[in-house]
């Protein structure tokens, strides 16, 4: 794998993929985290692309597990030029990859997939057209390479004053968790696996928009079955048509208004992610330090703070 300097992690939210993608250029696509593997859940929130799983990475996964729980690889000469599918070769990229997996699938009409065709906009469109008949480790190399997607991506990376996200330790696979995001989706009637860490898509049968709800969640619950009972750290997003064209279309102006301060609330936790509030906060901290000195009250205050701390120990 290449070395990953250069692009950071991001957080599996939907307000930074949806912001994500529309700086990319990408229109009327947003994010849903499903907090549950319902199908009835994911039908409800309309036209549905794919989802996006983040994981912790089984580094030996149970092999007692049938081999129909994981799918079957497909032959990359058996699918269209047109399909997208690319080997991770950085390692901090696979979020966005997922995501790409997904709506560089969805941007031409289909009669089996039967929903909206994704706008991907100039510059991932032209991407696509560039990295067509591409092998799928060219294409992975074309993705970690493009300054365009590089820098979309690392505007939503965490500003922090003491960990470098783009310069991890060498032996991370050795030591820690490891999280990793893959991509299901639906294209030409079959139900695909698409993770970078693969040598080719996964097929897992049949499957159209219709019956992808069901058809997706057999396959992550028979995934997430292959982990403890005690395992809980998993994330699922909903890729989908843009919430607020559907209320529109439908003249429902309560859904429409809750979007909106949907996309507010995103779009002013997505300006705090870019900020470094460390410094901020210190400076208030001497400012309090030195007017308690004034004061001559600074015993009093930090015995009056243990105080609290200690309470709120006791409850916990």
């Amino acid at each position: 794998m290449a070395d990953a300097a250069g692009w950071s992690t991001i957080e599996s939210d939907e307000g930074v993929f949806t912001s994500l993608v529309e700086n990319l250029g990408v229109k009327g696509v947003q994010f849903e985290e499903l907090i549950s593997l319902d199908p009835d859940t994911i039908r409800s929130l309309g036209t549905v692309y794919g989802v996006i799983f983040l994981f912790k990475y089984l580094r030996q996964p149970n092999t007692t597990s049938p081999p129909s729980a994981d799918g079957t690889p497909t032959d990359p000469s058996t699918l269209p030029p047109t399909f997208f599918f690319a080997n991770q070769t950085i390692q901090n990229a696979c979020g966005t990859q997922a995501i790409l997996s997904v709506l560089l699938n969805h941007d031409t009409p289909s009669a089996e997939n039967n929903s909206e065709p994704i706008s991907l906009g100039t510059e991932l469109s032209s991407f696509k057209d560039f990295t067509t008949g591409f092998p799928s480790d060219l294409r992975g190399e074309a993705l970690s390479n493009s300054e365009v997607i590089r820098s979309a991506h690392n505007a939503f990376a965490r500003a922090s004053p003491f960990v470098d996200e783009t310069n991890r330790p060498q032996n991370e696979d050795e030591e820690g968790d490891v999280y990793h995001f893959i991509a299901y989706t639906p294209v030409d009637g079959t139900l695909y696996e698409l993770d970078g860490l693969q040598a080719s898509p996964i097929s897992h049968g049949p499957c159209d928009t219709v019956s992808f709800p069901e058809k997706v969640i057999e396959v992550l619950q028979r995934r997430i079955a292959r982990y403890p009972e005690t395992e809980t750290r998993f994330n699922l997003m909903a890729v989908v048509r843009d919430l607020r064209i559907r209320a529109a279309e439908m003249g429902d102006q309560e859904a429409l208004r809750a979007e909106e301060r949907k996309r507010a609330a995103w779009a002013w936790e997505n300006s705090l992610r870019r900020s470094n509030f460390v410094g901020f906060i210190g400076e208030v901290l001497k400012g309090v330090t030195a007017k308690k000195n004034e004061e001559g009250s600074v015993d009093e205050w930090v015995k009056r703070a243990e105080e609290e701390t200690a309470k709120r120990l006791r409850r916990q």
